[in-house]
């Protein structure tokens, strides 16, 4: 018999029993026993004692200080519009954000503010344990060799130099969905080591003249002078244009590729292919030309969405101990714009040109305009798949 079945015998029998005689009271106790288990000490000592109350236990520790019909909503919302940022980046992006809360919501009350700025990472994380969502399937890896160029560009040797801004990864995300056949769209991926500042573009096909000219923009609108530059052995950076760009300018850097079978050589960039592209616009496929226009505009705004509001975490060192490997990462996450403006070797006009670009921003905006970019984007990509099916 479980506890709880005991306690109900117990609260029927305890009145009859307090109000029966000597004989009457040994029936009792005997069904009571044979009932419940008991031995009869126990039982005589259960039915002697006053009843106990079945009032619910108090919670044991502290009382919370987090209430949460609250504080929740808000934290929801702003976990929500970072892009479900982890319990610690979000902790680190909690001041800005909530700077601009007040603009498109109503104003926070001041003593949800400081509770807000006070929760932990962990606590935050428990918190927002019941929102979580799924993981979508991964994507295919549809990189190809190129050749031509292998022998002319050296593959690294050892950790890349992230100590200094101007470093520079770059990768391709395919668009093809479960096939990698035919034509479709591409995502160039390329990072800044240093501050992790991301920026995407989309070209068609893995065009080498598009590769080209994408960079060509991205040198023009990065607040950082590139000084060295890292690919994979895909064919849309082993090809002579770009080459030829790279090799022939005055102020050369150092151009390195990954090794054979080493992904984790360009790991800096292939972690950025998740949040910026995958759980961005997904894994369908884009099979048509005209969505790179629409595609690119949406990734210039989420580009100043991610690189001026949503903190990374930087690995500072990394140590053997043993048969272990230790890593060592900052105790603050920081933006890549926080990152800039603290390195001496960004000038100051360029930091000045950050922080006007910067108040000009609101996350919540962003957050809306790149919502309504991605809705028009997929009514434009369900339009031309239509139009493909008929013809």
């Amino acid at each position: 018999m479980s506890l709880s079945a005991k306690r109900e015998s117990l609260a029927r029998i305890h009145g009859r029993y307090q109000r029966a005689g000597r004989p009457h009271k040994q029936r009792i106790l005997d069904e009571f026993c044979a009932t419940c288990g008991y031995h009869r000490k126990s039982a005589l000592r259960l039915l002697h004692r006053p009843l106990p109350t079945l009032a619910p236990r108090k919670r044991p520790g502290p009382k919370p200080i987090y209430d949460p019909a609250v504080l929740l909503p808000v934290l929801k919302v702003l976990w929500l519009e970072s892009d479900q940022l982890c319990g610690k980046l979000l902790k680190a992006a909690l001041p800005d954000w909530i700077e601009h809360y007040k603009r498109p919501h109503a104003p926070l009350p001041e003593e949800v503010k400081e509770k807000l700025l006070a929760i932990s990472p962990a606590q935050i994380d428990r918190r927002l344990r019941p929102a979580r969502v799924g993981v979508p399937k991964k994507g295919l890896a549809a990189t190809q060799p190129g050749t031509l160029l292998r022998h002319q560009v050296p593959p690294r040797s050892g950790p890349p130099d992230t100590s200094q801004p101007g470093n520079v990864a770059v990768d391709t995300v395919a668009h093809c969905d479960d096939t990698p056949a035919g034509d479709y769209v591409n995502s160039l991926t390329f990072t800044e080591l240093f501050s992790g500042w991301t920026e995407n573009r989309a070209v068609w096909n893995k065009a080498s003249h598009a590769s080209l000219a994408q960079l060509r923009e991205l040198e023009a609108d990065v607040p950082f002078e590139r000084t060295a530059f890292h690919s994979d052995n895909g064919s849309e950076f082993l090809n002579w244009p770009l080459h030829e760009y790279l090799t022939g300018r005055p102020l050369k850097g150092p151009w390195t590729r990954s090794r054979a079978y080493r992904k984790n050589d360009n790991a800096h960039c292939e972690q950025k292919n998740w949040t910026p592209v995958r759980q961005l616009v997904g894994y369908e496929r884009f099979g048509h030309p005209e969505l790179v226009a629409p595609l690119n505009t949406l990734y210039r705004t989420w580009g100043r969405y991610h690189n001026h509001f949503r903190p990374t975490c930087k690995l500072e060192k990394r140590e053997k101990q043993g048969g272990k490997t230790v890593k060592t990462y900052e105790k603050k996450p920081q933006t890549p714009y926080q990152r800039l403006l603290a390195s001496p070797e960004i000038p100051e006009p360029t930091k000045a040109r950050l922080r006007a670009e910067h108040a000009t921003l609101d996350p919540f905006a962003l957050k809306k305009d790149i919502e309504r970019q991605l809705k028009n984007f997929f009514t434009v990509l369900g339009n031309l798949n239509r139009e493909s099916m008929k013809t």
